[in-house]
């Protein structure tokens, strides 16, 4: 019998929110955490906007020693260890100071991490200051740093990784954690994605124009999944974390359960067809959504919401549209379709995995969060499902199975499936 994976543990630093019962109240709120950057503006920036989690003092010092942060300067790390940590005693686990614990391990992704403190080092390394850097450098800047500083912390002996698939890599983290434990090479896994935020990250999007201009002076308004006054996504930033555990040692521990992961899908398009380094390949993604629903067992009737990649690009349309397709169900059947990033901004490598913990809280708690900034809904995409289905207000809802979305240059794909946990359901 294949074996069960549920979520025991979850954490989160999002823009609008920072801890899990902070993040909850704040996507049932539909609140903002979209901010205008005086620096952005000073920088000639068109998109003077982004999400930026807010990390005071006292949390630094609770989650960092001073040693640990004397020298850091990667706000991806920050937020990764913040996330990461808070899912690992979400889960009721403790950290092994002892020997290393061998059935847990770490993926964590992350996207760009470090750009502040490469930064810091080119300066210091071109005047002639390379004994200055520090002995974190390193770690600060390379791509795994983000698992080796989660690893350390938490004392695991499994696998402990990082992966890297623009603003897939969240979704796919948690799919190649998944793997891991049903094989049976690990019990539980810690699991998520984080990154670096302001204008060395954000710079290369302005300047290729897919991000809004006509909003800085109405930041809590600029992003807008799915609306005709959509005129680009809005750069974010954080992490999101959560422990995925083999479901009969999550019994044994009498661990609270979140929800289940039935399974999932990963695939590109290759570049091919419609596919290209910034626009998916439509096959590819409808191809993906089957297999997800094919590798969980369940038909496309019983999928209850959606949670979306919608980024407030001409790309929503289209996503709509390959939902359309691959679930093959009538107009007015539509499941209930969702998008964080009307709250948050796009957090790029982050997003995936934020996006996964707010999913997972709807099936917790019955809800469905609010599609803000939407009262405009696009008339294309109202051809293909009823005004309904976009619910712009919290909604209490018997939700079974959920669906999440990444999409990610590159042209690569990642659906996850997730369902509420039942004691009695065998998969």
């Amino acid at each position: 019998m294949k074996k069960r994976v549920v979520i025991t543990g979850m954490g989160v630093a999002a823009p609008n929110a920072v801890g899990l019962q902070n993040f909850l109240e704040a996507i049932k709120k539909g609140q903002s955490g979209i901010q205008f950057f005086q620096q952005l503006k000073d920088l000639n920036f068109s998109c003077q906007l982004g999400g930026k989690p807010h990390i005071s003092e006292d949390i630094l010092n609770t989650y960092f020693t001073p040693l640990q942060l004397r020298g850091l300067n990667s706000s991806g790390i920050v937020y990764g260890v913040i996330a990461g940590t808070d899912a690992w005693t979400d889960a009721g686990l403790k950290m092994n100071n002892e020997s290393p614990d061998w059935d847990s391990g770490i993926i964590f992704g992350t996207g760009i991490l470090g750009v502040d403190k490469f930064r810091e080092a080119i300066q210091l390394i071109d005047e002639g200051k390379t004994r200055r850097l520090g002995s974190t450098s390193v770690v600060q800047t390379m791509a795994s740093g983000i698992s080796a500083y989660l690893g350390g912390i938490l004392g695991c002996g499994n696998q402990v990784t990082t992966n890297s698939s623009a603003c897939t890599t969240g979704t796919e983290a948690l799919l190649m954690g998944y793997d891991r434990i049903v094989s049976g090479k690990a019990s539980r896994m810690l699991v998520g994605s984080c990154g670096d935020d302001g204008p060395y990250v954000w710079g290369g999007f302005d300047a290729m124009r897919v991000l809004p201009s006509k909003f800085n002076d109405k930041p809590e308004k600029a992003s807008r999944p799915m609306s005709s006054t959509a005129t680009g996504f809005v750069p974010g930033s954080g992490a999101g974390a959560l422990v995925l555990e083999d479901l009969d040692s999550a019994l044994e521990r009498g661990a609270r359960i979140y929800a289940e992961v039935l399974g999932g899908e990963i695939n590109s398009g290759g570049q091919r067809g419609e596919g290209s380094m910034t626009a998916a390949n439509n096959e590819a993604v409808i191809r993906c959504i089957t297999a997800a629903m094919k590798n969980s067992g369940i038909h496309a009737d019983e999928i209850d919401c959606i949670n979306g990649h919608l980024t407030a690009t001409t790309r929503d349309v289209t996503e709509i549209e390959n939902w359309k397709k691959a679930l093959n169900r009538p107009t007015d059947q539509f499941p209930y379709i969702n998008s964080l990033k009307g709250m948050t901004g796009h957090c790029l490598s982050a997003s995936g995995s934020i996006e996964c913990v707010a999913a997972v809280l709807e099936l917790k708690d019955q809800f469905i969060f609010p599609n803000i900034n939407a009262e405009d809904i696009l008339p294309e995409i109202l051809d293909l499902i009823p005004t309904e289905k976009i619910p712009q207000k919290l909604e209490h809802k018997k939700i079974n199975i959920l669906a999440k979305a990444s999409f990610g240059f590159g042209d690569v794909n990642a659906v996850a499936i997730f369902k509420k946990y039942s004691e009695n359901t065998i998969s």
